[in-house]
């Protein structure tokens, strides 16, 4: 499992704002693209989490949805991270759930898990 470290000690999964021409998937790949510099392809959909948070310098409130995909490696490296990041780093499944900082992305690195192993025993592809 890939996690970007965007803060000192707070590792999350990559994410980022879909562009105008984009769709979920799209959007998901290229900025996971940009936040790792890892290349990967779309397995399946996992969770939406929707969270309000505050940005200051507008002094605005907003309502954001992000969009989870479990999502295979093809390539990369993760010394090509773009500057919004401070680090990426490869976790096995136990070392990310007791790294990432929200407790929403503990719950989709649980479906994570839950689909790989679907995955594994045939049950879906």
């Amino acid at each position: 499992m890939a996690l970007v470290r965007v803060r000192p000690g707070r590792w999350t999964l990559p994410k980022g704002l879909v562009e105008n021409d984009e769709g979920h998937e799209e959007a998901a790949l290229r900025e996971v693209r940009e936040e790792s510099g890892l290349d990967a392809s779309v397995i399946t959909e996992l969770d939406t989490v929707d969270y309000w948070f505050y940005w200051a310098p507008e002094k605005t409130r907003y309502h954001k949805f992000v969009h989870f995909y479990l999502m295979r490696h093809l390539g990369g490296s993760t010394s090509q991270h773009d500057d919004e990041v401070e680090e990426v780093a490869w976790f096995d499944f136990d070392a990310a759930l007791r790294a990432v900082a929200y407790p929403s992305e503990a719950r989709v690195l649980a479906q994570a898990r839950e689909a790989l192993a679907e995955i594994a025993n045939g049950d879906k592809e």
